[in-house]
């Protein structure tokens, strides 16, 4: 889940749009304020077509990947948020394939039908007929099961909802973990990269220049925090939120306090804040 201000009505929805030589993107009809524009689908290849996040259970955007290609082979889900995979089901009905993912034990806000066949960190997704190879990347944060996929032969990281274009994304716990968050940007520095392919949004440019802005923004919004509960002395999202999203419309805010909460948690397991309560309190040095 994540929250756009704005929502860019550039993209064409349910319309196919070739991307790279091997990349074909069809935008689900679901935009909204936690959508952007819409959900991503990625298309891979042509003699051996993967898609990536069927999304929704839309049947107009089902239909619209099986339209694009005749020869659906397998199935890859980023993670298991109701704008991202409920669409396999619905996908699996009309094409008899597998799909491949990770699953959660959370329950809050996740596709209960999602049953894939499970991929770990550094798996290799091949295809023998297009010659592409797609790295698995475990990047938990947003949510505990997010998986990332590098197309090889591009340099193409499909981030999901990891990074979108847009905005950032909400980390809500107790599935979303900030420190997670932070490391698994970290991490994708590891990896040679041109471009990112969100799950919402249009493809992003320098793909680790992103990563560093994020994790500064995160960095950035935790000091807020720290400085609002010194001041404060204590507090909860509840209390804290307008002063550490005082940047953000306050229309937004029943989303942001999820990412505060997240923040929070964070300084209570790195020793600088402590929870009693439903309150969260600043232990001084």
């Amino acid at each position: 889940m994540k929250v756009t201000k704005t929502i860019n009505t550039k993209m064409q929805q349910e319309v196919v749009q070739q991307l790279t030589p091997l990349v074909r993107r069809i935008t689900a009809a679901n935009s909204s304020v936690f959508t952007g524009p819409g959900t991503n689908t990625y298309l891979i290849g042509d003699k051996d077509v993967t898609v990536i996040d069927p999304g929704p259970a839309l049947p107009s955007h089902i239909e619209a990947i099986i339209g694009a290609s005749k020869n659906l082979v397998q199935i890859l889900v980023t993670h298991t948020h109701p704008d991202h995979s409920p669409g396999v089901s619905l996908l699996q009905d009309k094409v008899d394939i597998h799909a491949y993912g990770k699953i959660t034990k959370a329950t809050k806000d996740q596709d209960p039908t999602f049953k894939p066949e499970p991929l770990l960190h550094g798996d290799i997704v091949a295809s023998s007929e297009d010659g592409y190879t797609l790295e698995v990347i475990h990047t938990p944060g947003h949510a505990s099961n997010h998986l990332c996929y590098l197309l090889k032969e591009e340099k193409l990281l499909f981030t999901g909802d990891h990074i979108m274009n847009g905005s950032t994304v909400v980390i809500s716990p107790p599935d979303g973990n900030m420190q997670d968050y932070l490391d698994s940007l970290e991490k994708l520095k590891n990896y040679d990269l041109k471009k990112i392919a969100p799950g919402h949004g249009e493809l992003l440019p320098n793909p680790h220049s992103v990563a560093d802005w994020i994790i500064d923004h995160r960095i950035d919004r935790e000091n807020k925090v720290i400085n609002a509960i010194k001041e404060a002395g204590s507090g909860n999202p509840d209390s804290l939120v307008e002063a550490v999203y005082d940047d953000v419309e306050d229309s937004l805010h029943f989303a942001a306090k999820w990412s505060l909460e997240a923040h929070l948690i964070k300084l209570v397991n790195e020793g600088k804040a402590v929870k009693e309560g439903n309150k969260f309190l600043w232990l001084e040095n």
